[in-house]
């Protein structure tokens, strides 16, 4: 069994699939800025799973040089990985106006160009390994423009055109890519992007209720493993990924009335 590599794997979603990825019976490479958070990770899923072997990798997906070479050393240590997830990205809101072009640049740096690095780097090996799955965690800011994120979706939006070119064209050399547009989720990162929410982001995205990493993660992993291209879970993600060209004029309508609320 090979074994799956997982960014963003010492919190939330990434930790969650990495946990039930070991699980399952596979070794696992986690990925994350914070090595004191990934030895905490580590020491979790070995307590649960003491057969699984677990290696962990300080840093920065958004410099390229040093991330491709930790990937490269990682291939060498573990070897091709069968699941290739990734989760690490970030979420400030805020009012375009109001923030910096740095930040802009940031969110595309991990959100984006980091499941880039991380794809790129690892596509030729699982095609010469004969396949494999990859799974890139998107969101429901993927499907419209969402008041307060001019930063973070344009980032989502380029990742879901990248899975979709990922899926036409690694499909027949064996490897499944799977989008996930995951509802708000329990994680701390939901907690640092509520610091800078706007009140009317707040009240527009109330809707969709908050859903537990772990129940993100089973709902992916499944996707993946029937081999399906787009995973929604819960209703209303499945709405949006069916309904976007229909429902957006709607959307923007709700969006405004609120935005009208909220600045009187």
């Amino acid at each position: 069994m090979r074994p799956a590599f997982v960014t963003g794997g010492s919190s939330g979603i990434g930790f969650a699939v990495a946990r039930q990825l070991a699980e399952k019976g596979h070794d696992i490479a986690l990925f994350a800025r914070d090595q004191m958070r990934l030895n905490a990770a580590k020491a979790s899923i070995v307590a649960r799973f003491p057969h699984i072997r677990v290696e962990t990798f300080a840093v920065d997906v958004s410099d390229q040089s040093a991330f491709v070479a930790v990937l490269e050393r990682a291939l060498a240590v573990l070897g091709t990985p069968e699941y290739a997830i990734a989760s690490a990205g970030i979420a400030e809101p805020g009012l375009f106006t109001e923030q910096d072009i740095d930040l802009h640049e940031r969110h595309m740096a991990i959100n984006y160009f980091g499941s880039l690095y991380f794809t790129r780097t690892l596509t030729q090996p699982m095609i010469e390994a004969g396949g494999g799955r990859i799974g890139l965690i998107s969101s429901g800011a993927a499907f419209f423009g969402i008041y307060g994120y001019g930063a973070y979706a344009p980032s989502k939006f380029a990742l879901r055109a990248l899975a979709e070119v990922l899926h036409l064209e690694l499909e027949p050399h064996g490897i499944v890519t799977t989008l996930c547009y995951p509802p708000d989720t329990d994680t701390p990162q939901l907690e640092t992007e509520k610091r800078t929410k706007p009140e009317a982001t707040q009240q527009i995205t109330a809707g969709g209720g908050l859903w537990k990493a772990d129940d993100v993660s089973a709902t992916l992993l499944k996707g993946m493993e029937k081999g399906r291209f787009i995973v929604t879970p819960g209703v209303q993600m499945g709405a949006l990924n069916r309904l976007t060209s229909l429902i957006a004029p709607a959307l923007r309508w709700h969006q405004r009335r609120i935005i009208r609320k909220v600045g009187k």
